[in-house]
C-alpha cells in the first residue's frame, strides 16, 4: 500500500445509525438523554472542540427525528441497510477529502473527552491507525484487543467471534479510531463479513492495517468512563451518575459547597463563583450563572437563568428565564418566571408568582401575590394578595408602578393601569384608573351592615 498525505485537514464521522432496540423505545438511541442533553449532542459538541473541517452523521433508524432534534451543522449520510459498523463509515467517506484525517466517534458515547480524540488525532497525522483502548474489570461483551509478543496491536477480536482466552482480556476497543482518509477508503474496500454477525466490522481494519505496515497505536483512555457506551436503560442511568458526580466535582473545585454532592442534577452548562452553597435536590438546567456567595436551598430548580453576587434562594423555589441581582431574596416557594429582570435587594417571598416584571432596588412582594407584564420602582412594597390583571382574554397590557409605592392586602390592580411615585393603595382595593403621585386609591364597595339578619340555615328550622 503507497502511504498517503497525512497532514490535511480532520474529519469526523459519528455514527448513530443504530435502532438501540434494548432501549425499548421508540426513541432513537443517540436522541435519549444524559444531563438534560441527547447522547448525539454530548458527542458533537466534544468534536466541536477539535475545530474539524465538516462532522458527517450517519444516521438509520429514525433519522428525520435526529435531523429535527440537532441543532449544531453537521452533513447528514443515510445508511440504508444496517451492516455493520465497517459498511457505516464507508457511507460516509465518499464525502471526505483523501488528505484529511479521519476520526471515528459514537452517537452513543457521550462522555468522550477533547483531549483523547486529539491524542488519536495527533497519531494519526503522523500516518498511524490510532485506536482508543480502556482496561475494564468486567469487560463484558465488549472487542478485545490482541497484542503480539512484542506488546503491538495485532488485532481486534469481538467477544462473539472470541475464544476462552481472548475473553479472558481486559484491555477492550472503544471503537473510536482515527486514520487517513485515503488508507482508511483503501482498506475498507478489503473488509468481507466473516464474522458469526455477517457484518462489515469497522475493526478489522486494525488487523488489515498491520498487513499493509500501518503503524497502529493504541491510546489509552483517560478515563474508562469516557469510552463507555449506552446499549440500554440501566446503563444510561448508570453513566447519569457518572456525568453528575463529574459536574459537581467541577463546581466544588472552582469553590461551591455542595451539601451532598449525589443529590444534584446538572442539566446544561452551569459556572459558578466562589463560596455558593447548593443544599439537597437542587437542579440547574440549561444555561445557569451563579455570582459569588450564591445560596440555593433544598428542592429548588434554576434554568436559564443568572443570579448575581449574594442572592440568597430558599427552599422549593422555581427561577427561569430571569436576571436577579446582588442580594435579593428569593422564596420559599416562588415562582419567578421567564422575562423576570429584578433589581439589588429586591425580597420575592413565598407563593408570590411573577412574569415579564422589572422590580426595582428593595422593592418586596412578601407572600401571596401575582405580578405579570409590570414594572415596579425602587422601594415598593405589595402586599399579600395583590394581583396584576394583564390579560383581557385577548391582549396582554402593563402596569407601571413607580417608586415607593405602597400596595394594600388583596389589591386587584387591572391593567392597563399607570401608580405613580409615593402613591398609595388601600387594602381590598380594585384599581382601574391612573393613580398621581402621592394620592390614595380607595376602590371598595361600600359596607353595609344589615341588622337582624338570620342565617340561611336557622331559618328553614324556623319555617319548618
Amino acid at each position: 500500500m503507497q502511504e498517503s498525505d497525512s497532514s490535511g485537514n480532520l474529519e469526523v464521522v459519528v455514527l448513530a445509525a443504530g435502532q438501540g432496540s434494548r432501549m425499548r423505545s421508540a426513541l432513537p438511541k443517540v436522541l435519549h438523554q444524559l444531563g438534560g442533553r441527547s447522547l448525539l449532542d454530548h458527542v458533537l459538541t466534544t468534536v466541536a472542540g477539535l475545530e474539524p473541517t465538516r462532522v458527517h452523521v450517519v444516521i438509520g433508524h429514525g433519522a428525520e427525528l435526529v435531523r429535527k432534534r440537532t441543532q449544531l451543522p453537521v452533513i447528514w449520510v443515510e445508511q440504508d441497510q444496517q451492516l455493520g459498523t465497517g459498511h457505516a463509515v464507508s457511507q460516509a467517506l465518499p464525502g471526505v477529502d483523501d488528505s484529511s484525517t479521519v476520526l471515528v466517534v459514537y452517537g452513543d458515547v457521550p462522555l468522550v473527552s477533547v483531549d483523547t480524540l486529539n491524542a488519536a488525532c495527533r497519531e494519526a497525522a503522523e500516518g498511524n491507525l490510532a485506536l482508543i483502548t480502556a482496561q475494564f474489570s468486567d469487560p463484558a461483551q465488549l472487542g478485545r484487543i490482541v497484542r503480539g509478543p512484542s506488546g503491538s496491536v495485532q488485532a481486534i477480536v469481538e467477544y462473539a467471534d472470541a475464544s476462552e482466552a481472548q475473553r479472558g482480556i481486559t484491555e477492550i476497543n472503544s471503537g473510536i479510531l482515527a486514520l487517513n482518509a485515503a488508507a482508511m477508503k483503501q482498506l475498507l474496500r478489503e473488509v468481507q463479513p466473516k464474522n458469526a454477525q455477517g457484518e462489515y466490522y469497522l475493526t478489522d481494519l486494525i488487523e488489515l492495517a498491520v498487513q499493509n505496515n500501518i503503524a497502529v497505536s493504541a491510546i489509552a483512555a483517560l478515563d474508562p468512563d469516557e469510552v463507555t457506551g449506552i446499549n440500554d436503560r440501566v446503563q444510561l442511568a448508570q453513566l447519569e451518575r457518572i456525568y453528575q458526580r463529574n459536574q459537581a466535582e467541577r463546581l466544588m473545585q472552582a469553590g461551591v459547597t455542595l451539601a451532598d454532592p449525589a443529590r444534584l442534577d446538572i442539566r446544561g452548562e452551569v459556572t459558578a463563583g466562589p463560596d455558593c452553597y447548593l443544599d439537597i435536590n437542587v437542579v440547574l438546567e440549561g444555561q445557569v450563572q451563579l455570582g459569588c456567595g450564591v445560596t440555593i436551598g433544598p428542592g429548588c430548580v434554576i434554568k436559564d437563568s443568572e443570579l448575581a453576587d449574594g442572592v440568597n434562594v430558599a427552599a422549593h423555589t422555581v427561577i427561569e428565564g430571569a436576571h436577579v441581582g446582588e442580594d435579593c431574596q428569593l422564596g420559599p416557594f416562588a415562582r419567578i418566571r421567564p422575562g423576570t429582570v429584578l433589581a439589588e435587594q429586591v425580597k420575592i417571598g413565598n407563593f408570590v408568582e411573577t412574569k415579564k416584571v422589572q422590580i426595582g432596588r428593595g422593592s418586596k412582594a412578601s407572600h401571596l401575590s401575582y405580578l405579570g407584564d409590570a414594572s415596579l420602582g425602587e422601594d415598593c412594597n405589595i402586599g399579600a394578595g395583590t394581583v396584576t390583571c394583564n390579560y383581557d382574554g385577548i391582549n396582554k397590557h402593563r402596569t407601571e408602578i413607580g417608586d415607593r409605592v405602597f400596595v394594600g392586602t388583596n389589591s386587584t390592580l387591572v391593567a392597563p393601569l399607570t401608580i405613580d411615585s409615593e402613591a398609595f393603595v388601600a387594602a381590598g382595593s380594585t384599581v382601574t384608573t391612573r393613580v398621581g403621585q402621592s394620592e390614595l386609591a380607595v376602590g371598595r364597595g361600600k359596607q353595609r351592615n344589615i341588622k337582624g339578619w338570620v342565617r340561611p340555615d336557622q331559618r328553614k328550622n324556623e319555617g319548618s
